[in-house]
């Protein structure tokens, strides 16, 4: 079981129907949320503040904590089946992150511009948690979480299905104008610290930057996956 908690991060899991057990607080004032719990037979459990907190660890919960299923996560092959008659499906891949507030952000990002699915390593890197549901705000839930054993080899299978393969790099001569349209695409972000890494670099087929004109020289990994997904969406 994972443990959830937060009013939306719960409400969706139920909508999702992944909820086991619900642990409330004595003044948890939403009733659509319990009323939903109870139309789905899910058990409800009334705790004091100090066992939410233990159950949270120290987050927060906002008076409701959850016991849920694990998160799904689909292979590849899955991910491509599923956009298999779209001309122009955008693959969000992820190359060593490993803050879950970035990733969790960047899942509320994808869920918000139709991002037909994200993809991170199996290992080496944050993968769904407690806190990348929190911070999703419920986005866990219906974006299409993709985890492979090595990206080189993914972006190669994706080349075959006639991706194009976008990194994001501050040094790269193009910006986000160079970005093919009403294509396939598969747009790679790097970690917080070090950006995109080498063999993944030389794997993609173009590589852009995002034009800054103040004084820091990158952006936090959710922020820069948002500007780049809201450019190829619109």
């Amino acid at each position: 079981m994972t443990i959830i908690y937060g009013t939306n991060t719960v409400r969706n899991a139920l909508e999702a129907k992944r909820v086991k057990k619900l642990y409330v607080s004595k003044n948890f004032k939403h009733n659509e949320i319990t009323n939903l719990a109870n139309s789905l037979s899910v058990k409800i459990e009334i705790v004091d503040k100090q066992e939410l907190d233990k159950l949270a660890k120290g987050e927060n919960h906002q008076g409701i904590v959850a016991f849920v299923s694990p998160y799904k996560t689909y292979t590849l092959d899955e991910v491509l089946k599923s956009v298999k008659d779209k001309s122009d499906a955008t693959l969000l891949m992820l190359d060593e992150l490993s803050d879950p507030h970035n990733l969790g952000a960047i899942l509320r990002s994808s869920d918000a511009f139709g991002i037909d699915g994200v993809i991170f390593k199996k290992r080496g890197q944050v993968g769904l948690n407690d806190t990348v549901a929190k911070v999703s705000t419920g986005a866990i839930d219906y974006v299409k979480c993709c985890d492979v054993t090595n990206l080189s080899q993914t972006i190669r299978a994706l080349k075959k299905e006639g991706f194009w393969v976008i990194g994001l790099d501050g040094s790269a001569k193009g910006d986000l104008h160079s970005i093919p349209k009403n294509t396939k695409l598969c747009l790679v972000v790097g970690s917080e610290g070090f950006g995109i890494s080498r063999l993944v670099k030389e794997n993609c087929d173009l590589l852009v930057k995002i034009p800054m004109q103040g004084h820091v020289s990158c952006l936090n990994a959710s922020v820069a996956a948002s500007i780049v997904l809201y450019q190829v969406k619109n």
